[in-house]
């Protein structure tokens, strides 16, 4: 069976979405950062064109609980 990755949050920088990441990881949801290539070479792409935090679709709801909590 196929797993389909979708993306739940966009963040301005990578360091913010490796926090979620974490957050969601020790929940036990595997995630995964997807970001610009370019941003290794050239940082302040990343304010340009985002990073974004994916899940298996299966996880969106449960994701969406988790970091919300994490944010109030």
């Amino acid at each position: 069976m196929k797993h389909q990755q979708v993306v739940v949050a966009g963040f301005e920088n990578e360091i913010n979405a490796n926090i979620a990441k974490g957050h969601l990881e020790s929940e036990g949801i595997g995630a995964s950062i997807v970001k610009n290539i370019v941003g290794g070479m050239f940082p302040a792409s990343q304010y340009t064109e985002g990073v974004q935090l994916m899940v298996d679709k299966s996880e969106e709801e449960r994701e969406k609980r988790i970091l919300e909590s994490k944010h109030t």
